[in-house]
């Protein structure tokens, strides 16, 4: 007998054990992607040596940039979009455990206590004479536990998409973290681009300056006309100008990387210092290396997994609801009795098992548009991906064209110089006119600020080919669905 007794319990648990294992819904496989053996672009590519691999995390450290190291640290402090991507991050890890919670039940307990009095008149009462025993107290102390056990699977779906939001939730962080430390990078190296630049128009305006004076010196003797002179000013002038436009551009640009790192335009400045430098070499590794080294790659794949669990959740609702109950606690008429045991009561049940008969086609259509959500999950992934190999190839040939198109403009600049040395030579020999000089100076100028905005814009493309390149992030950082289950609610495991 004892022996049933026993067998009894395990039975039941055995049963549940059993019906929990039902979960309806397709099981998750990751969507295939078609991947070329290598990028179009990195033919002629000048490889990375292992030592020149990008840092984990701290991927600007490549430029060896003091300034640009200590900004990028404040970004990840202070930017504002960064914090409101880390609250939703903790938002979708406090709603693994919403979607968690629905697999134990709900138990409510709290006393009552009522005193009253029924009407001496009412029917089948026994009379205005025996009044005082109309008067009655309750004391009330009870609690109920109601349980929907998950058979069919649908708290699993729901936990199992929770999680994989909260993994896709910390990839878009990542993301948001990369795409403003690429933006900080970009700006900064624009910022000393226009620092090059304004060393160089300083340099003309000196130099036009002089020129001038020679001029009207010349002017003054009888040697060069009255219009050298208004030439000679009128470059000036056109420099001074152009020298002028730097400085707002420049302080736009501070302004911008202040704001990126959390502060306001007025906490911030960037000492002055012309770029020069020479952009390193990045490994671009090969295309299916990129599905697990961008984080917007790895949300959207997550998303993917998400919108796929969602499926099984809208198809549960096609299997009956068991809801399993009990009451229990104590009652008494006199506050001495309350918590005796002849007070005591309980009720097992109602234990009920609901179908929904006819509901207009709507599981239907919830259970597809489920599936409709992941086929767009799906393709939106997939397009992620293709944009993803897109800009890798783009920043790839950007840096290749660019590195080409530097030799000629620094060849280009150099001529220049020397042209402008032989010329103004002449000038002041009286073999060459005043607008010989000025030609050649404005070629000089012009080719001096082409040369130094290629390097800014090779800087540009590697900055952009680093973070097309996830920046050296990695899958492998995303949070396991057991840390996503764990974060924040250990007690639970």
């Amino acid at each position: 007998m004892a022996r049933i007794k026993l067998f009894k319990p395990a039975a039941a648990s055995l049963l549940l054990a059993v019906l929990s294992a039902c979960t309806v819904g397709p099981d998750y496989l990751k969507p295939k992607i078609e991947t070329p053996p290598s990028f179009k672009e990195v033919e002629g590519w000048k490889k990375a040596e292992p030592q020149d691999n990008i840092p984990r995390g701290s991927w600007w450290t490549i430029y060896n940039d003091q300034q640009l190291n200590a900004l990028e640290e404040q970004v990840n402090i202070s930017n504002q979009n960064l914090a409101a991507a880390e609250a939703q991050y903790r938002e979708a890890l406090a709603l693994v455990q919403v979607a968690r919670a629905a697999y134990f039940p709900t138990v409510t307990t709290g006393p009552t206590v009522s005193r009253q009095r029924t009407s001496a008149n009412a029917p089948g009462s026994i009379g205005a004479s025996h009044a005082a025993s109309l008067v009655s107290s309750d004391f009330n102390f009870s609690g109920g536990v109601t349980w929907q056990p998950d058979i069919w699977g649908k708290v699993r779906r729901q936990v199992e998409s929770s999680k994989a939001s909260a993994q896709a939730s910390d990839a878009l962080l990542e993301g948001v973290r990369l795409s403003m430390q690429g933006q900080l990078a970009q700006d900064y190296f624009q910022l000393r681009t226009l620092d090059a630049q304004n060393k160089i128009l300083t340099t003309t305006v000196e130099n036009y300056k002089k020129f001038l004076a020679l001029t009207k010196n010349r002017y003054a003797t009888g040697v060069a006309a009255q219009s050298d002179v208004l030439t000679a000013q009128t470059q000036l002038e056109t420099a001074e100008a152009e020298l002028i436009d730097t400085g707002v551009q420049r302080t736009q640009m501070e302004h911008a990387i202040a704001v990126l790192m959390g502060k306001a335009p007025s906490d911030l400045t960037i000492p002055a210092t012309p770029l020069d430098l020479t952009p390193p070499p990045v490994p671009a590794g090969i295309p299916s290396e990129l599905l697990e080294r961008r984080p917007d790659i790895a949300s959207a794949e997550r998303q993917a997994a998400a919108a796929n669990a969602q499926i099984g959740v809208a198809e549960a609702a096609y299997y009956p609801n068991v809801t399993l109950s009990a009451t229990g606690g104590f009652e008494a008429s006199t506050l001495a009795q309350w918590f005796t045991w002849p007070s005591r009561f309980w009720t097992l049940g109602p234990a009920a098992v609901q179908e929904t008969l006819f509901e207009g086609g709507l599981r239907h259509a919830q259970t597809e548009e489920a599936r409709a959500a992941y086929d767009a999950s799906v393709a939106t992934y997939r397009q992620t991906v293709l944009t993803g190999f897109q800009q890798v190839e783009d920043n790839l040939a950007a840096i290749r064209i660019l590195e080409q198109e530097a030799k000629s403009a620094d060849a280009a600049a150099d001529s220049a110089k020397k042209n402008v040395v032989i010329i103004l030579n002449q000038y002041e020999a009286g073999t060459a006119s005043a607008l010989d000089v000025i030609v050649v100076r404005a070629i000089a100028l012009n080719d001096e600020l082409t040369s130094i905005n290629v390097l800014g814009r090779r800087l540009n493309a590697n900055v952009l080919l680093v973070q097309a390149l996830g920046g050296g992030w990695s899958t492998a950082d995303l949070p396991s669905d057991k840390v996503v289950g764990q974060k924040h609610y250990k007690g639970w495991w």
